[in-house]
């Protein structure tokens, strides 16, 4: 048993390649080999989202706080909030963040495959994130 106490790791930044807007990363648990299960809590300010990515092995995001917005390549944006699990199946384009108005934080979890649990893509345009194309 390895129990990880809360605050012994950093909060950092959401990188800038990946996220747009002011992202908060907490990464409290991944799994030791064989597992290969890693997640993090992520906090995204009004506004803030992540750039459209991919993961090999689906994602579960989990909200706890907040109202958030999800979309998958081709489909509508959907609300998100607390207590809502989304799964993003294996190599789904999708990207999820913030309302424009509003705070949103989930809990990500990802599984690895040869060594990455996601690929990152280009980021949404202010266009796409407020609905006005896909």
């Amino acid at each position: 048993m390895d129990i990880r106490r809360n605050g012994t790791s950093p909060s950092t930044s959401g990188p800038a390649d990946y996220f747009t807007g002011n992202v908060r990363l907490d990464t409290p648990f991944k799994a030791e080999a064989p597992g290969r299960t890693g997640g993090a809590i992520v906090t995204f300010e009004p506004g803030a989202r992540t750039a459209w990515h991919t993961h090999p092995l689906g994602q579960i995001v989990i909200v706890t706080a907040g109202l958030g917005w999800a979309q998958r390549e081709g489909g509508p944006i959907e609300e998100i909030r607390p207590g809502d699990v989304v799964w993003f199946p294996p190599g789904e384009k999708h990207w999820h963040g913030a309302t424009d108005r509003t705070a949103m934080t989930h809990v990500a979890i990802a599984e690895a495959e040869n060594g990455s649990p996601v690929t990152w893509l280009e980021k949404v345009t202010d266009e796409q994130y407020h609905g006005k194309t896909a």
